[in-house]
């Protein structure tokens, strides 16, 4: 009997199962460290993860909030100062893969999370690149993941935060000292990938229950599909356990009320 599971579920456990045992990941804060953090309690316990405060190979038992949270440094092996991560491990060429979230993606798997609308007057300010451009452009490649919607996925986004493959598909071409950019894109309605010719993303899978017609809709240019086109596997009862009680720990622990200094 299959196990019930949401569709944000079916996303993470997605997203997990792309790191592979032994990798060294670089990684950003939400749905990324949310995949990231269930890979390394799963199937890949030797994973290594970096987050951009400086803590290297941390275990967090929550899920931080920020990568400011106390609780990466704590759980980490060590901690470095931030341009020693950024220029030694990062571009140095030591990061497997980057794992990024994102506003906005276009067709050519660029980046938005600077703002939406015209530059000189836009709609919404976001809460800009961080390390993210460095970390797409260093890492030997890129693993992408947010829920599928027409405001996240557009034909071009409206500002390039971080590199995917340019405005034409060519931007990385002859480039040297870069990674290959993004190899996966993992929603909650399919896996994508780019194409190898024109690097416009594809869908290579669709997540069980899913069909063509609403990733069509749910995409903002008119997207293609794999020849063969194939079904992303069901999460297993136990990567929907050890999800569920790691997002509950840390949904607790945020609940708590944080101690004042006078004690009060």
């Amino acid at each position: 009997m299959t196990t019930e599971y949401t569709a944000s579920e079916m996303m993470t456990v997605t997203a997990a199962r792309a790191l592979s045992n032994g990798m060294t990941c670089f990684v950003g804060i939400g749905l990324p460290s949310e995949a990231a953090n269930l890979a390394r309690l799963t199937h890949a316990p030797e994973v290594t993860l970096i987050y951009e405060s400086g803590t290297l190979q941390t275990r967090p038992d929550i899920l931080p909030l920020s990568i400011g949270d106390g609780e990466l440094c704590e759980q980490a092996l060590t901690t470095v100062a931030v341009p020693e991560m950024f220029r030694y491990w990062l571009q140095g060429g030591h990061i497997d893969v980057g794992f990024l979230g994102t506003a906005q993606i276009d067709r050519y798997a660029n980046l938005n999370t600077t703002l939406i609308g015209d530059y000189q007057s836009p709609k919404v300010r976001l809460p800009g690149g961080g390390g993210a451009p460095e970390i797409a452009t260093n890492s030997r490649e890129v693993f992408i993941t947010l829920k599928h919607s027409p405001r996240a996925f557009v034909e071009a986004v409206d500002f390039i935060t971080t590199l995917g493959f340019g405005r034409d598909g060519k931007g990385r071409d002859n480039v040297p000292n870069i990674g290959k950019g993004p190899t996966k894109v993992i929603t909650d309605l399919c896996v994508m990938a780019p194409d190898a010719d024109t690097r416009e993303l594809i869908v290579l899978s669709l997540h069980p229950g899913v069909t063509r017609e609403q990733v069509t809709e749910a995409t903002g240019w008119p997207v293609r599909f794999a020849d063969e086109l194939a079904l992303t596997p069901e999460p297993s009862g136990e990567e929907l356990t050890i999800l569920r009680d790691l997002k509950a720990r840390t949904a607790e622990h945020h609940a708590r009320p944080v101690a004042r200094e006078d004690g009060q």
